[in-house]
Order: C-alpha cells, then sequence, then structure tokens
C-alpha cells in the first residue's frame, strides 16, 4: 500500500463545508486491492487487539457526534463482516490522533476512479500529526495483513512530540474555542504564537493570554518581581518582605535580615522556574540560589509565608475565578515505593503528557530528586502509609500539580484586592498568586500576602479544576476584545465560476472602493489592497485570501475563488456575505480527480454553502448547474439572467425573489413586481457598447451583488461607468489597444466556452482581418484543446499559433499538431503561423497587421504582453522626422 496524493484541507472544501480541517489521502491499496477486512484471515482480531477503542464515538455534545450515531464505531463485529480497508485506514488514522491525546472523531472513505485507490478523508486537530496519522494508518493496514508485527508505542510517541511542538496551548485554545463559538473567525498567525481574531480592521490579536489590549508596560512592572513588589506595597497591598541578592555572600546578609524560612526565586522568572520554597537551612539556601541564577542572575530572597498557594485571575479588571494549588504529591501506603505511588497517580484518565489533559502526569525530574535527597529519600523509598510528601517547590499544573476553584469562597476584600492588584501592574488579564491560610478571610487578618503578579497567567486549572466548578475565563477575554455591538467581521464578497469571475471581481471590488471603504481583493493576477498590487500570479486561493483577511487596514474583501484553491486546500474563510457563481464549464477536467461538469459544478459548488443564513448567494439562471446550487445553499438567493423572458426569473421573483436581467438593453433589478433599472448596459466601458454579451453578463452578477450588498443604483451605474478595462484595472481582460492602423484585444480567454463567448463578440465586430494569437493548452483534456482550437479556426481569418510556457506533460509538436488540426476542422485553408516563443509572436502581428484589422492576443503573459503594447503605442505615438 502508499499514498499517492496527500493533501491538507484548512477550510470548507470539495470534500466537507462543515468540517474545515481535513486529510485527504488518496492510497493504492495495491496487492490489496479489491480486499475487504473480512477477507483478510484474523486482520479483524489483530486490528482489535492493536486498538481495543478503534472507532469509539465521541463524548456528548463533542463536535462529530452526529456523523458517528450515522457512523457507528468500526468493532469486531464490522471487521468480521467486512469493510473496505480505506474505510478502516481512517479510523485507525483518527485512533492514532486521540490516542496521542488528540480527540477528533469525523471521517469517510470511498473508491477513487482508478481501480484498487480510495480516497481516505479524516479530521485532524494539528496538521502535521493529521498528515503522519494517515501514513502510520496505511503501514499499520498493510502490516496487520501481513502478519507483522507492529510497534505502536513509537508512533503515539511521535505523535504526541508532534501535538506538544504544534499545540497552540489550553490557554490560548480556550479563548479561540470561546471566539469561535460566537462566530469570530480567527487565523493563526504563521511563524509566530499569535492567533488573530477577526478581519481586517476589527482583527484583535492574542498571544497565549496577551492581548492586542496587553500593556507592554505592565508586562515589564510584572516581569520585574522587585518592582512589582515596591508598587503593591506602597499602594498597602500585603508582600513578603525581601531583598535581592547575586552572591552567597548577598544571601547571607539576607537571611541574617529576614531569618528563616525562606524563599528563593529569579527576579525575571516566571510558571515557577527556579523557584524553590520553604528554606530552612543554609545547605538548601545556597542550592536555591543557585537554582534561580539559571535563570536570571540576580535572585530575590523573600520570607516564607505560611499558608496555602491561591492563583486568581483578574480579566479587564473584574476577579474571574481563583484556585487554590496543590504541588504534585503521593500518599504512603507503607507498601509502594515513591516512584509505585506516582506511577499509580499517573494512572489518572485525567493525567497526560504536558498539556494533552486536565492534569499533567508527574514526573520525577532532578528537582524531585533533590526533594527527596534533602529528605533523605530515594524513588525505591517506602512511604509510610497515610503520609503525603510533595514533590515539586511549587504548585504549577504544568509539572504535575492540581487545583481547586475556590472562587465562590472568595472574601469581598481578596476580590478587592485583586482587582487593585490588577490595575497597579496595569494588565488585562493578571494572574496574582498568594499565599493565605484561608482565602475567605480578609488578607490583611491571615498574615498572607501577594507572592507574584503575572502576564499571560495559564487559564487550565481555572477551565478544568481537579476539584470544584470550572469557569469559562475565556468568556471574559472575548468580551473585553469584542464588546457587546462590536463586530469582528468585515464584510465578504465570494467570487467564483468557470468563466467571468476576475471580471466580476474587479467590477465588485471597484464598486466598493468607490463608496470610500478600504478594499482588499483577490484575483488570478494578483492581490490588491486598496488599490496596490502587493502580490503578483494567480492569488486565487486559500492563502490569498487569508493575506487580504489579515491586512488590518482592510474593512472590504473581495475575493476571487478558484477551484484550484479549493481542491488544493479549501477556502481561506468559513463564511461570507455574499458568493457570486457565474458558470459552470467543461475546464481543467482531467485534473485533480474532477473529471466531469457535474464534479466541477459540487466543487464550485462549495462557495454558496458558506454563506452566513442572512447572505445572499447569486446564481445564474441561465446556467442549470448553477441553477441546482440553490437546492443545496443554507442562504438567502438571488439569480441573474441574460433572458428577460426566463422562466425561472419569473417564478423566482413572483414569489418574492430578488434578480438582475438583462432587458431592452438595460441591467435591470427585479424586486416582487417592481424593477429597478441600473443603466443602459451599452453605457459600461467593459461590455465595448454592448458588443462583450459576456461583460454584460458579468456586469449583471456584479450589479446584482452590489445592489444585496447595500449599495444603491446610482452608486453602481456610477462606478460601472468608470470602469474602464486598461491593462492596468483590468489586466488580460478585454484590453483594447487603438492603435493609427488596426486594433489590438488582449484577453485571457483559455477555454471553449470563454473563447465561445468571445466568438460572438467578434462576430459583432466590423474589421477588415480578424487575426488571432493563441497557443496549446498543454493543462487541457485532447478533447478540450481540439474543440478550443476548432472554435478558434472559426473566430479568425488568420492565426498566429505560439506554444504554452508550461506543457505540463506534453510535447510542444503533440500540442503544435492537436491546434492545427483543430483550427482547420472548419477552414482547411485557414492560414496558420507558427511562432513558438509568446512576445515574437506579439512583434509579428504589430509588424504585419494590416490597417483596419482586429489582432486578439489570447495571453499568458499578460505583463510581458501589456508592457510590449504600451512599447509600441509609445513608438508609433512619436512624430516621424
Amino acid at each position: 500500500m502508499k499514498i499517492i496524493d496527500l493533501r491538507t484541507m484548512r477550510g470548507p472544501s470539495y470534500w466537507s463545508v462543515k468540517h474545515t480541517k481535513l486529510i485527504v489521502a488518496k492510497v493504492d491499496l495495491e496487492e490489496f486491492a479489491g480486499k475487504w477486512s473480512n477477507t483478510v484471515t484474523g486482520l479483524g482480531d489483530r486490528l482489535m487487539k492493536l486498538f481495543p477503542k478503534i472507532g469509539q464515538a465521541p463524548p456528548t455534545g463533542m463536535s462529530g457526534g452526529r456523523q458517528s450515531v450515522k457512523r457507528p464505531p468500526l468493532d469486531l463485529d464490522q471487521l468480521n463482516d467486512g469493510e473496505p480497508l480505506g474505510h478502516v485506514i481512517y479510523h485507525i488514522a483518527l485512533e492514532l490522533q486521540r490516542l496521542a491525546g488528540m480527540p477528533v472523531y469525523w471521517g469517510k472513505s470511498y473508491p477513487a476512479r482508478e481501480e484498487g485507490v480510495e480516497y481516505v478523508v479524516f479530521t485532524y486537530q494539528e496538521e502535521r500529526a493529521g498528515r503522519r496519522a494517515v501514513e502510520a494508518a496505511v503501514e499499520i493496514v498493510e502490516a496487520s495483513c501481513k502478519k507483522e508485527k507492529v510497534d505502536l508505542k513509537i508512533i503515539i510517541d511521535e505523535l504526541h512530540e508532534i501535538r506538544e511542538e504544534e499545540f497552540i496551548g489550553p490557554s490560548t485554545y480556550s479563548i479561540v474555542a470561546e471566539a469561535a463559538s460566537r462566530n469570530i473567525p480567527y487565523i493563526a498567525l504563521k511563524n509566530s504564537n499569535i492567533i488573530q481574531l477577526g478581519y481586517g480592521v476589527n482583527q484583535k490579536r492574542i498571544w497565549a493570554t496577551t492581548t492586542s489590549y496587553t500593556s507592554h508596560a505592565g508586562v515589564e512592572v510584572a516581569g520585574n518581581k522587585n518592582r512589582t513588589k515596591a508598587m503593591l506595597k506602597d499602594a498597602g497591598v500585603p508582600v513578603p518582605r525581601g531583598t535581592t541578592v547575586y552572591s552567597e555572600n548577598g544571601l547571607r546578609d539576607a537571611i541574617e535580615e529576614l531569618g528563616f524560612p525562606i524563599v528563593t526565586k529569579p527576579l525575571d522568572g516566571n510558571h515557577g522556574k527556579g523557584a524553590t520554597i520553604h528554606i530552612t537551612n543554609w545547605k538548601d539556601a545556597a542550592e536555591g540560589l543557585k537554582a534561580a541564577q539559571a535563570y536570571s542572575r540576580a535572585v530575590i530572597v523573600e520570607q516564607f509565608i505560611e499558608g496555602f498557594d491561591f492563583r486568581l485571575l483578574v480579566v479587564n479588571g473584574k476577579l474571574i475565578a481563583a484556585a487554590k494549588r496543590t504541588p504534585a504529591a503521593v500518599t504512603g501506603d507503607g507498601i509502594s515505593t515513591i516512584q509505585q505511588l506516582i506511577d499509580e497517580v499517573n494512572k489518572d484518565p485525567r493525567r497526560g503528557v504536558g498539556h494533552e489533559k486536565v492534569l499533567t502526569a508527574i514526573k520525577a525530574d532532578k528537582h524531585t530528586l533533590d526533594i527527596l535527597k534533602n529528605r533523605d529519600l530515594t524513588l525505591k523509598s517506602v512511604l509510610p502509609n497515610g503520609e503525603t510528601i510533595y514533590l515539586k517547590s511549587t504548585a504549577n499544573i504544568s509539572t504535575g500539580g492540581t487545583a481547586s476553584d475556590v472562587t465562590d469562597l472568595m472574601h469581598p476584600y481578596n476580590v478587592l484586592l485583586a482587582e487593585r492588584v490588577a490595575g497597579i501592574v496595569g494588565l488585562d488579564i493578571c494572574g496574582i498568586d498568594l499565599m493565605a491560610t484561608d482565602i475567605a478571610v480578609p488578607l490583611n487578618e491571615n498574615r498572607g500576602a501577594v507572592i507574584e503578579v503575572n502576564a499571560a497567567p495559564g487559564f487550565r486549572m481555572h477551565i478544568s479544576p481537579a476539584d470544584g466548578l470550572p469557569r469559562n475565563v475565556a468568556a471574559p477575554v472575548v468580551d473585553m476584545l469584542f464588546p457587546p455591538g462590536a463586530t469582528a467581521r468585515i464584510p465578504i464578497i465570494a467570487v467564483t465560476g468557470t468563466n467571468g469571475k476576475t471580471t466580476t471581481t474587479r467590477l465588485i471590488a471597484h464598486l466598493v472602493a468607490s463608496k470610500g471603504y478600504k478594499v482588499g481583493f483577490t484575483t488570478t493576477d494578483g492581490i490588491y489592497i486598496q488599490g496596490v498590487q502587493l502580490q503578483t500570479g494567480d492569488c486565487t486561493g486559500g492563502v490569498s485570501a487569508e493575506f487580504v483577511l489579515k491586512d488590518p487596514t482592510v474593512n472590504y474583501a473581495v475575493l476571487e475563488t478558484a477551484r484550484g484553491g479549493m481542491l488544493r486546500s479549501g477556502l481561506g474563510f468559513t463564511t461570507c456575505d455574499i458568493a457570486v457563481v457565474t458558470n459552470v464549464a467543461a475546464d481543467h477536467l482531467g485534473l485533480r480527480d474532477i473529471h466531469t461538469v457535474e464534479e466541477m459544478a459540487a466543487v464550485k459548488g462549495v462557495l454558496p454553502r458558506t454563506v452566513r443564513k442572512s447572505g445572499w448567494a447569486v446564481l445564474n439562471a441561465d446556467d442549470d448547474l448553477v441553477y441546482a446550487m440553490a437546492r443545496t445553499v443554507d442562504c438567502r438567493v438571488a439569480l441573474f439572467s441574460m433572458d428577460e423572458n426566463s422562466s425561472r426569473i419569473r417564478e423566482h421573483v413572483e414569489g418574492g425573489g430578488v434578480a438582475a436581467v438583462y432587458e431592452d438593453g438595460y441591467i435591470t433589478i427585479y424586486k416582487n413586481s417592481y424593477k429597478l433599472r441600473i443603466d443602459r448596459a451599452a453605457e459600461f466601458p467593459v461590455t465595448f457598447g454592448g458588443r462583450a454579451g459576456f461583460n454584460i453578463e458579468n456586469s449583471l452578477a456584479a450589479a446584482l451583488a452590489g445592489y444585496l450588498a447595500g449599495f444603491d443604483k446610482d452608486d453602481i451605474k456610477t462606478a460601472f461607468r468608470s470602469f474602464v478595462p486598461t491593462g492596468t484595472k483590468a489586466p488580460g481582460r478585454m484590453n483594447s489597444y487603438k492603435f493609427p492602423k488596426f486594433e489590438v484585444i488582449v484577453d485571457y480567454a483559455h477555454n471553449t466556452a470563454g473563447l465561445s463567448k468571445y466568438a460572438d463578440f467578434m462576430e459583432a465586430t466590423t474589421a477588415t482581418r480578424k487575426i488571432g494569437v493563441i497557443s496549446g493548452l498543454g493543462d487541457r483534456r485532447d478533447e478540450d484543446t481540439l474543440a478550443f482550437a476548432r472554435i478558434a479556426g472559426r473566430i479568425f481569418d488568420e492565426v498566429v499559433l505560439r506554444q504554452n510556457y508550461d506543457l505540463r506533460g506534453k510535447s510542444a509538436e503533440f500540442l503544435r499538431e492537436i491546434m492545427t488540426r483543430g483550427l482547420r476542422l472548419d477552414k482547411p485553408d485557414l492560414p496558420i503561423t507558427y511562432i513558438e516563443d509568446e512576445m515574437e509572436a506579439v512583434d509579428h502581428v504589430l509588424n504585419t497587421a494590416p490597417e483596419g484589422a482586429v489582432v486578439t492576443l489570447l495571453t499568458e503573459d499578460i505583463p510581458g504582453t501589456l508592457a510590449r503594447l504600451d512599447k509600441y503605442e509609445s513608438e508609433v505615438a512619436e512624430p516621424v522626422v
């Protein structure tokens, strides 16, 4: 068995709109093609021995639960009854992730077109882990089929490591999950641990539990423990007496002043690193100094305050939660060694590796060994029955400690104290550590003290305490970032289709920008932010969409969305406000396993399915496949048509729907029984006086989208009249150059459907000679290339045949032969000149075109072609001396 194609979806995709994090693997079963689990002797028993809980249903309320009801868990009976091996592979890939602490449950499998090849699709939590899981699943199934040994521990350990490296952490995750529950989108910013919540100008950012509102000064104060203590002391907050030392001599002086017991900790430390508590003798004090200086040359020496360790959490000036923390500990039974007691504690299903679960497994590290050594104990020592020993000097959850929620026990004095401390230090999210014998008693009455103030405090102890009530501490963070009435989103209009999507996108973006919005838009020629092109090339995938949505200056997004990105990695957003589908035609068939127009429609149909319920899907009523998408969406539908007598439009409008129709030469909006005429289509430069019917259709779609977005008819009229398809405004989309003797039109018509519509335009165009510069299509099926060439042969009086730069596996000779054959199917005597290089072909027609000719350049190198025409324009404009 082998994986022959592996993709990662990071948004709604062809495979699922609901499940946005998917691994899509294409698996060649090779010698096991056609076999099911029941046809491989003993396979079920071997797999169940490895994975006793394979295919388990998710816990109640967890994502994926509804799917698990439809598709029951994979058990021994099912394996023995017979399941496709692709189905087994995806279940194992999910189980491997779950065993490594990543709770994922949804998946599916189905046969590919090729014999013996299966598609395996399943959810992931961490991308790298998901990809490794399917690789391992294929290896495991093959090994089990061959009765070979499988070392599962190595695989699980590797997935554990990946999870710990990639997981954003429980605190960050809780904020992201809370935001997502409120339909606030998020983007993980690459090369950082920063998460963006919201889009464009409305975005906020979090880094762990620091936010866009976290004061740098506050973080600096909290990071300097001496400065923090001095500020709190001046404000009347109880703090331990202490000093800062740099050497053993300074430590001796501090002990002489403070007396035992003491605490040592690094001046700039956090998370309890390098801290030693309850020091009662010089030897331990010297060791504590050494441990602290591993993190900071300056070491704080303080009085040890008797009592329990409490963590108070303040968000946006309000106390949100309080927890009593207990260091990792074991209690003797008079029989077991300390190591055996640790192992028994670690069997608690709530404990896991790192941040995997509610609690972290206890690890007997050097710090633990030192604590035991100071008590003349080792890991092999047996504790008396009932005796408890603490294995860490701090109560951090990440080192195996536990926490109990005590929020409801807080005395009002202590609540006020915590809120004052956060304000004094200047932190929007503040963790306050204090020692006290009883949190229900005012701190100043039980000789307690504030020990430390933390920026970016961990949330895990409050979200999932070992005892007590879990607290949704992420909710007030999101409330602070996005208070009532605030919006996290910006309007998104997305456009897809086989032809016309770039022009439609540019028309809409021009309309939006004309009303003063700061628009970011994507097209097949680049990414534009406020009219400035920041990226070049085909920018119609998810990464390009995220580029716009991450930009902090953008308050409106218009996104061209092509099938390539949806098949490669999914959309770069989960929902949009308006989705426009221009048409679906035979183009790029045979690529990425999309072989029919109906399958292509399913790909394009992903976009309208992402529209929010109150948004609009703008669909072409003249295209059967696009019109059928209305049945799949969960939003409002608006239709457009070039046929003013369309029965589909009439039925839709009579039912109260909104539509746009080309009637009597006008772009007209239909709403109920009323007509709203925008303008005569011929007045829009993009339509070439009404000759370019395909751009009338694009104008219909763009006008309807603009109307639904809230722009009035005069806004639309003015914007469309001012949109001239020049090389800078719409590069490669019907760019017209009128030279003294002839006209040149540059266009991107690159498939049969697009060229057929261009043929209608050329038929309405008067010229002494119609010349085309075209190329063979390396990434199309042979029948598509032949049909494309045949239409070109009908359009032009002569053709210059050039060659694409990327032949995509086909030979130049083959493409030249099939193009020549197609061009002459209906015109056997059609003059054809073969010039391989595109710029040489352009130069040739510029130098040979007769007076009154119209030259069409179906270009691949749009920037190069436009630059050459600009140069020629300047040359012919120069006066002859």
